[in-house]
């Protein structure tokens, strides 16, 4: 099952249609969930009392909405809505136990505000098994291209797995980038590196992450895409010609603590298309 957290914002709506369209691609069910966080009205109050009738009656009305807009992109899509007390990170990590994926929108209102960097995604993403896909609000013609970051780190695994399924589903290309640097202190006076030697052997990263996955996906076109650039650059540029870029959550070398570190929030910050983390 696929889960889509919604707001009533732009992106809450891109989200639920692209949730709508992988749902109908993966051929499973899809949750659209709306959680209204009601506590601030709580204060000087008794901790039991219930969401007032005004939130109560606004995330039923989001709810109808996103539950349209799937019947209209998605109509064979089977939909499910579920209003939920409590904040959006909370709400979501406790939906994720039975999820396939975790949909949101880059930027919302109210409680998913600031999803793109704030509490939500970054809270989500670190705590849940599954992968969280965050979706802007623009429209964008298919690119018909699915971009995986990789490194040589085993974490990535999950990462090339989920994106192999997407490029297969979409029919799509598979780029698989791997951004690399020199050390700080290749850059010391008196140390040699033979760059043809150093290009052989990160070409050799890409190739030793694949060699398992293209024998499961046959129908997959990959190109290898090897660069010495900074990851966010590389990715970012990708990202500009691609439907989906994935990253995993727990790398290292290149891809190094993509999870909450600098390249994934780089990329979240800078991404042209949907990103999805992937936990190892």
């Amino acid at each position: 099952m696929i889960i889509v957290g919604v707001d009533g914002s732009v992106n809450s709506r891109a989200a639920v249609e692209w949730a709508a369209n992988d749902a109908c691609r993966m051929r499973v069910p899809l949750r659209v969930v709306c959680a209204m966080d009601g506590s601030w009205y709580q204060i000087g109050k008794y901790p039991d009392v219930g969401l007032p009738d005004v939130l109560l009656r606004e995330g039923r009305r989001i709810l109808r909405e996103a539950e349209a807009l799937v019947h209209e992109r998605q109509p064979a899509v089977d939909v499910t809505t579920q209003q939920v007390e409590g904040t959006p990170a909370v709400v979501l990590r406790e939906q994720a136990k039975d999820a396939t994926e975790i949909v949101v929108g880059s930027r919302g209102l109210g409680g998913f505000a600031g999803a793109l960097l704030g509490s939500v995604s970054t809270h989500v993403a670190g705590h849940v098994h599954c992968p969280v896909v965050v979706v802007r609000g623009e429209h964008r013609p298919p690119q018909g291209e699915v971009v995986i970051g990789v490194d040589d780190s085993p974490e990535c695994g999950p990462a090339l797995a989920y994106a192999f399924e997407q490029a297969e589903l979409r029919g799509a290309v598979l780029r698989v980038l791997h951004a690399w640097q020199l050390p700080v202190h290749a850059l010391a006076p008196g140390i040699a590196y033979d760059m043809d030697e150093v290009r052989t052997a990160q070409h050799q990263v890409v190739r030793n992450r694949l060699e398992a996955f293209a024998k499961d996906y046959p129908q997959v076109k990959i190109i290898e895409d090897v660069q010495s650039a900074h990851p966010v650059e590389a990715l970012t540029d990708a990202s500009g010609r691609a439907d989906l870029l994935v990253v995993g959550s727990r790398g290292r070398g290149a891809m190094g603590s993509v999870l909450l570190g600098s390249v994934s929030r780089g990329v979240l910050h800078h991404a042209h298309c949907p990103v999805a983390v992937v936990r190892a």
